[in-house]
């Protein structure tokens, strides 16, 4: 908690300074039509050599069709990703982003503008009428299945090991992987879904490994910040969300859509807030609770990096003079952003594990193997205060 109430505060004073500062921060004073005639690697506007922090982080952390690492002049070291397009008047093209030239080329008709792809006319002007769906595989989509990849590779050799020898200690990766499988299911399963928590254990280990991953992947130096990307998470949630609702069974809709105990008029105010509450107010929790934290700390790591240029584009001494700063913040804030990687993965999994707990017959269970008994018994109440 102490974590990202930090990371918050320091997002909102950076976003603060860059705003401050932006407008001081130009190069020179001379327009250009098109942004892609400067270097992406310095930051270029739609202002030729002007240096925008904003955009630069809005680049860092959205979606692209590509994955850049840097540019050194005017070469550009990425690696393109396939273009998938799909046009009525058109019908179906597939090609390589590197085609566009990073946005200095058309072809076939399409070209790229801030890195969206837009259908043009034979002399280069966007073309209105023109529908262009965009299927290609993203960055995104292409880190999500490597992580899925790596999922399935970490875990099947896992259970592979077990096969071949239950009774024989852990070696190698199945020694660091069987403590976390061991934690998910001792304080997340057990904890919240009671004698239930092994039918849902694949589900909850499969979430909290996929997050995990994603998280891990997403820290290394030109990759993509998946779990920031709100999509993602909102596709989690709704998974989440359904694993929940067929938990669920008549005795908790009865309590949500009439609960008893409550006067008339209370009713006519707490059924829409159950109701919502199912519905909205719990994925919405999971969504956006795993995609603030996970953009927050690209976010922070991109501003703390970004002051070198900010400070270098005022005066080049202050660049120079505020980089070790700089540097030491960033992998402070780095090796923070690794601890948060398994810490969102847990509270993710832990929320989902509590919301399908809550939805079972008498919504609580124990530590143990039982439901907890909501009208305890003076027997009960003895073993109770004898424990």
């Amino acid at each position: 908690m102490a974590f990202s109430r930090m990371k918050f505060l320091l997002v909102a004073v950076f976003s603060l300074f860059i705003t401050a500062f932006s407008n001081t921060s130009y190069a020179q004073e001379n327009p250009t039509p098109d942004r892609h005639d400067v270097p992406t690697g310095v930051a270029a506007t739609k202002d030729e050599g002007k240096f925008n922090p904003a955009e630069l982080i809005m680049e860092h952390v959205m979606d692209a069709h590509e994955f850049h690492f840097f540019s050194i002049g005017e070469h550009h070291y990425s690696i393109p990703l396939p273009v998938i397009l799909y046009s009525p008047q058109r019908g179906v093209d597939v090609f390589s982003y590197g085609r566009f030239e990073h946005g200095h080329e058309t072809y076939n008709g399409y070209k790229s503008e801030d890195g969206k792809i837009v259908a043009v006319d034979a002399s280069g002007n966007v073309d209105e009428s023109v529908t262009v769906y965009d299927l290609s595989l993203t960055r995104n989509v292409v880190q999500m299945f490597i992580a899925l990849i790596l999922l399935i590779w970490v875990m099947v050799g896992v259970a592979g090991k077990y096969k071949k020898g239950a009774n024989v200690a852990p070696t190698g990766f199945q020694n660091a992987v069987e403590p976390v499988i061991t934690f998910v299911r001792d304080e997340v399963g057990k904890p919240n879904l009671g004698h239930k928590y092994e039918k849902y254990m694949p589900y909850l280990l499969s979430v909290f490994f996929f997050i995990l991953i994603n998280n891990l992947v997403g820290l290394i130096p030109g990759s993509a910040n998946v779990t920031g990307n709100i999509a993602f998470t909102m596709v989690l949630a709704v998974v989440s969300l359904l694993v929940i609702l067929f938990s669920t069974n008549s005795h908790f809709w009865a309590h949500i859509v009439w609960p008893p105990g409550v006067p008339v008029f209370v009713k006519v105010i707490l059924i829409p807030i159950e109701i919502a509450s199912v519905f909205l107010i719990k994925p919405g929790a999971l969504m956006i609770r795993l995609f603030a934290n996970m953009i927050a700390g690209h976010i922070v790591i991109t501003c703390f990096v970004l002051l070198i240029f900010i400070f270098g584009a005022m005066n080049q001494v202050a660049g120079w003079g505020f980089a070790p700063v700089s540097v030491a913040f960033t992998v402070f804030i780095y090796m923070i952003e690794i601890l948060v990687a398994f810490i969102q993965a847990f509270i993710f999994t832990n929320l989902t594990a509590v919301f399908i707990g809550q939805s079972f017959e008498t919504g609580h269970v124990d530590h143990g193997h039982e439901p907890h008994d909501p009208h305890p018994t003076h027997d009960h109440k003895e073993k109770e205060f004898a424990l």
